[in-house]
């Protein structure tokens, strides 16, 4: 069963997102949190998920765009809507018992953030949610890594990228968080994403992938095993590489807010550039610029839908 969508009217999908739905619990303290004491705080319930950060932009950019994922049914048609207002097809399956997956972010004063997550409905991902008529029309499929690392959506996510690939459309891979990499181990991740043309792994994710604190390292690891690899470098930009040819981008100076939301928002700004056919300078610029703007904004999704 899925979650029913308001009646929004959207363009039939070029890109389908794969992965985590969430609601995220955004914590911005006024000062150090004091161990077994208050601290005053800013709190703010906003939708959220990186797969759905990443559609919601791409929308935000022009792009038709739907999200397969997996909610609870107390607020199934609540984050349907929500997809749809951002401009995202919703094709969610929905979990009779289990909630959606819930986020909280603890913010520091400099715009950093930690996690505390509770997956929920999101590990039961299934066939049954992916079925093979989502890849109709579209040109390009998308994975967040936080798809891979539960077996019962891995095996389901990986039969769809496959069925993908065979047919002709790009798959590209967000790993996602390299605290659950560390968990499933580098060759396991590897290997599951082996159907990738693209992979968009922030420092930390290129590091551990390639057993390697040196960029340049990091790019030959991992160019041998993807055909493009787009690096997220923080506050220091971004790079993208093929075996023949690497770049690097900094981002332009913002005010900085909220970091959450920024990897997501740069994946999406460079995959829309792709899609409009520019080169990989033009993509990764549009990338970073994307990225940056979404540091000046509370959450991870676009501040509205442009008119």
């Amino acid at each position: 069963m899925s979650a029913s969508a308001p009646k929004t009217t959207l363009s039939p999908p070029r890109v389908l997102v794969i992965g985590d739905v969430m609601t995220d619990v955004i914590v911005q303290p006024e000062g150090p949190i004091v161990p077994g004491s208050d601290r005053r705080a800013r709190i703010g319930i906003y939708p959220g998920g990186s797969a759905c950060n990443q559609a919601a932009w791409l929308a935000y950019l022009g792009i038709p765009v739907a999200l397969a994922g997996k909610v609870g049914r107390r607020d199934a048609d609540e984050q349907a809507r929500a997809l749809a207002e951002a401009g995202v097809t919703p094709r969610l399956g929905i979990h009779e018992t289990l909630g959606t997956g819930m986020l909280i972010a603890l913010i520091s004063e400099g715009g950093e953030r930690s996690f505390l997550t509770d997956r929920g409905a999101n590990d039961t991902l299934s066939n049954d949610d992916l079925p093979v008529s989502l890849l109709t029309g579209l040109d390009l499929v998308h994975v967040s890594g936080y798809a891979l690392f539960t077996p019962g959506p891995r095996a389901a996510v990986m039969s769809l990228m496959a069925v993908a690939r065979a047919r002709g459309i790009m798959v590209t891979v967000d790993p996602a968080s390299v605290g659950f990499l560390g968990e499933v181990g580098r060759d396991n991740f590897l290997g599951w994403t082996r159907d990738a043309s693209i992979l968009f792994p922030n420092e930390d994710e290129a590091a551990f992938l390639a057993g390697s604190e040196d960029p340049a390292a990091q790019i030959r690891f991992l160019t041998d095993r993807y055909g493009l690899v787009a690096v997220k470098r923080g506050a220091a930009g971004a790079e993208v590489a093929t075996a023949q040819i690497r770049l690097k981008a900094q981002p332009p100076m913002v005010a900085a807010i909220d970091t959450t939301g920024a990897g997501d928002a740069f994946l999406a700004g460079f995959l829309a550039a792709r899609l409009a056919g520019a080169g990989m300078e033009q993509c990764l610029a549009e990338g970073v610029r994307n990225g940056a703007e979404a540091t000046t904004v509370i959450g991870g999704r676009p501040p509205a839908r442009p008119v």
